[in-house]
C-alpha cells in the first residue's frame, strides 16, 4: 500500500504513555524508540509520561489526554501481557467509545511471524475514546518497533491510501 507523495502530510499529535512498575524515563528504552520513530515520520510528540500498573492512575492519565485537544492520538506501551499487573487493555475500556478490533489482531499476526505462539501472550488493542485514538502496545522494544513499523506508521500518515486514521479524525465525534 502506497504513501501517495501528492498528498500534504498532516503530523499527529502523540502523547506516549509508558505503563511500568519498574521504568523510569531514563530507562524507558521502548518509549525512547516510539518518541524518536514518531517524530522522525514528522509527528509532534505531545507528551509523555509513565505510570505505575494501577487502574486509577492510567485512567486518569488516559482521561487527562483524551479532553487535552493537544493530543490527537494515545500510545502505551506496558501492561498488556497477562499478569496479575498487566491491565492497561481494562483500562482502556474504561474510557472507550469504540474499539478498534483490527489493531490487535493485525499486530498479533504481524508479531506471529516473528515470535510464533508466543503472540498469543499479548494483549495489544486499540479504541477511540471522545475522538482520540487510543493503542496498546506491549511494552518490549521488538514489539513497539512492529506496531509502529508495521501498522502505525502508515496508518498515522494522511498520505496513506486507500483509507487511513487520520482522514477519519475530523468525523470521530459524528453523532
Amino acid at each position: 500500500m502506497p504513501i501517495d507523495e501528492s498528498k500534504t502530510f498532516r503530523p499527529v499529535r502523540i502523547a506516549l504513555l509508558t505503563v511500568s512498575d519498574t521504568r523510569n524515563l531514563e530507562q524507558d528504552s521502548s518509549g525512547d524508540i516510539l518518541e524518536q520513530r514518531l517524530t522522525d515520520a514528522g509527528h509532534t510528540l505531545g507528551a509523555r509520561q509513565i505510570v505505575r500498573d494501577e487502574m486509577s492512575k492510567i485512567v486518569s492519565r488516559l482521561h487527562a489526554w483524551i479532553d487535552d485537544p493537544e493530543i490527537d492520538c494515545i500510545i502505551t506501551t506496558g501492561g498488556t501481557g497477562l499478569t496479575g499487573r498487566d491491565i492497561t487493555p481494562e483500562a482502556l475500556e474504561r474510557v472507550q467509545d469504540k474499539p478498534i478490533p483490527g489493531f490487535g489482531e493485525l499486530f498479533r499476526q504481524l508479531s506471529y511471524e516473528k515470535i510464533g505462539t508466543s503472540t498469543i501472550q499479548s494483549r495489544a488493542c486499540g479504541c477511540v475514546a471522545r475522538g482520540t485514538y487510543i493503542f496498546a502496545l506491549p511494552g518490549s522494544n521488538g514489539a513497539v518497533k512492529d506496531g509502529w513499523d508495521d501498522i502505525l506508521a502508515t496508518q498515522l500518515d494522511s498520505r496513506f491510501s486507500p483509507c487511513n486514521f487520520v482522514e477519519l479524525m475530523p468525523r470521530l465525534n459524528e453523532v
